[in-house]
């Protein structure tokens, strides 16, 4: 069978097996090619002739309908298959595309880190040269803190950024001092108030050593920021990809905290959104109840809709997701604004190995697991759907009421 990787081998038969249509079977054609690898001898049976087979001898309509249901086992387990691999190349691409930014950007800041480190060592020793004053040093102390100040107003534009460093340019160049400097104190936080307040108690080539020993040391400082920054976000990444599997608790249904599943869904499949330039919306009711169910299972759930939902929306679409109580359910809907479902193949999206993507793009098992899932976990999934608009809505029980309604 071929789903657009290649052609792979799904069932081997052997001396005295059965293959082809087969009676009670669904299968209106062939789902892959028969290949023969050695010469055989094939007994055909042409389908007219069936029935009166099974009439005459009840013992070939058990051996048959044996053949038929081991058959659909095997195709089904390899579909099966086939989804989890699905799913899990598109888990394991959006994670490696996540971890990509922040992993180039400690790489980046770490082969700056020792060039910054050893111009930050000679500023230190031609400062040491000069023998500064009480009032001097606190000064230095004043730059050096204002330098490392962080910005309040965010991150310049590239053309402010630009301006900034003509300004320091300026002002090193009226007092007769490196200008090579100007580039150091731009990417800073400091004044030009803590300059002229600096330049009040030196001048000549001891300013100049404050200022290069002062923007070099905050060069390496904003570096190790950097290099910090990158690891929070690749930890957060891997927190959050725990919590979607939550690979280290045990399979027991349990309270589970939907909005923080929902939000690592939308973290794992971050890298998919941002390549559809999707807007994605995440909205909870505040102090939302927990519901009772497998976490894993409902993050299973959420990942499927929501990788689904893109998958429905144009460029620059938008998909929205809410969580809410109501009566003795908590409600997640996962809307999107796409061309929406076709009315006549509505009521088959929830069949397996119903799929209306191009091959090797889709198994046909997503929903019919996503449905297995949400009746395992005691819930209701249903769906709504017009052009520009499709909400599918999943309602799950409360932790602490049976889903008959009795406390528990």
């Amino acid at each position: 069978v071929d789903r657009g990787a290649g052609p792979r081998k799904i069932m081997e038969w052997r001396e005295g097996d059965v293959m082809g249509l087969l009676p009670y079977s669904r299968v209106a054609g062939p789902p892959g090619d028969a290949v023969a690898r050695e010469p055989s001898e094939i007994l055909v049976v042409h389908d007219g002739q069936i029935r009166e087979m099974i009439e005459t001898c009840h013992e070939t309509t058990a051996i048959l309908v044996h053949a038929m249901i081991d058959r659909a086992r095997a195709f089904t387990a390899s579909d099966l298959h086939d989804e989890k691999m699905i799913s899990l190349g598109k888990l394991s691409a959006g994670l490696a595309h996540e971890l990509n930014n922040p992993a180039s950007a400690i790489e980046r800041s770490a082969a700056l880190l020792d060039e910054k480190l050893e111009d930050s060592e000679r500023a230190t020793r031609a400062l040491g040269a000069f023998e500064l004053t009480g009032k001097q040093l606190s000064a230095v102390d004043a730059l050096r803190e204002g330098c490392r100040a962080r910005q309040g107003s965010g991150v310049r534009s590239p053309i402010e950024q630009a301006e900034r460093e003509e300004a320091m340019a300026d002002w090193l160049a009226d007092r007769g001092l490196d200008v090579a400097t100007a580039e150091l104190l731009a990417d800073t936080a400091v004044t030009f108030e803590a300059l002229d307040t600096l330049a009040q108690t030196m001048d000549g080539p001891a300013l100049n050593a404050v200022l290069k020993w002062g923007a070099s040391g905050c060069a390496v400082h904003n570096l190790a920021s950097e290099i910090q920054d990158a690891a929070v976000r690749i930890s957060g990444l891997v927190a959050a990809i725990k919590g979607f599997t939550h690979m280290d608790q045990a399979a027991a249904a349990a309270p589970v905290d939907l909005v923080r599943g929902l939000n690592n869904t939308v973290t794992v499949l971050g890298a998919k959104a941002r390549a559809k330039s999707a807007t994605v919306v995440v909205e909870a009711e505040p102090d939302l109840p927990r519901a009772l169910g497998f976490a894993g299972e409902l993050n299973q759930i959420w990942a499927n809709l929501f990788d689904n939902a893109l998958d429905a929306i144009p460029s620059s679409g938008r998909v929205q997701v809410t969580a809410r109580r109501e009566d003795r359910k908590v409600v997640v809907r996962i809307i999107d604004n796409g061309a929406g479902i076709p009315g006549p193949i509505r009521g088959r999206i929830f069949d397996p190995f119903f799929t209306t993507k191009p091959m090797g793009q889709g198994t046909g098992l997503g929903l019919d697991i996503v449905r297995r899932l949400v009746i395992h976990n005691d819930g209701e999934i249903s769906v709504e759907s017009q052009p520009g608009r499709t909400e599918f809505r999943v309602a799950l029980p409360l932790a602490g009421i049976h889903p008959a309604g009795e406390n528990v």
